[in-house]
């Protein structure tokens, strides 16, 4: 697992003073604050202006001139523990899914984001599991290992 967390992506410009869209912002808006410390590639950059854009979406300048489309990125140590049963969703990336039966249904390939929920997007078939209690049973990150109710993974 990488070390590194992506929290967002260069995007399109805003105005003329070098500041630009983030494009997949993460949901912590520290990240996006004056202030701030990123890596860029090999660099740590600083951001030097933050504000608010269309659609609420973050709007920063940066202490040098970074290439559209390149990753925000900050230390795994640096992000806070999550509450009791929540989780980043680069923790749930590669773990295990099993029916309540204990029948093996796949392998976690990365999160999709969703309009109403998340889904667990499964390695082999890709099929999408929603992330709500009524698909999603139990998460045991010691274990690496999700249980889900049965019916979820079934071909339509």
């Amino acid at each position: 697992m990488s070390e590194r967390i992506v929290v967002g992506r260069v995007g399109r410009p805003h105005g003329l003073d070098g500041s630009f869209f983030v494009e997949r912002p993460s949901d912590d808006a520290r990240w996006f604050q004056r202030g701030a410390r990123l890596l860029v590639g090999d660099d740590e950059v600083e951001v030097v202006t933050a504000r608010r854009g269309s659609g609420k979406r973050p709007v920063i300048r940066l202490d040098r001139s970074v290439t559209r489309g390149t990753e925000l990125e900050v230390l795994r140590s640096q992000l806070p523990a999550p509450e009791p049963d929540e989780y980043y969703t680069f923790q749930l990336e590669g773990l295990a899914v099993v029916e309540e039966d204990g029948t093996v249904v796949g392998r976690v390939r990365r999160v999709a984001p969703g309009v109403a929920n998340d889904a667990l997007e499964l390695e082999a078939t890709g099929v999408l599991l929603p992330l709500v209690g009524a698909c999603v049973l139990s998460i045991d990150l010691d274990a690496r290992r999700i249980v889900v109710a049965p019916g979820f993974a079934d071909p339509l």
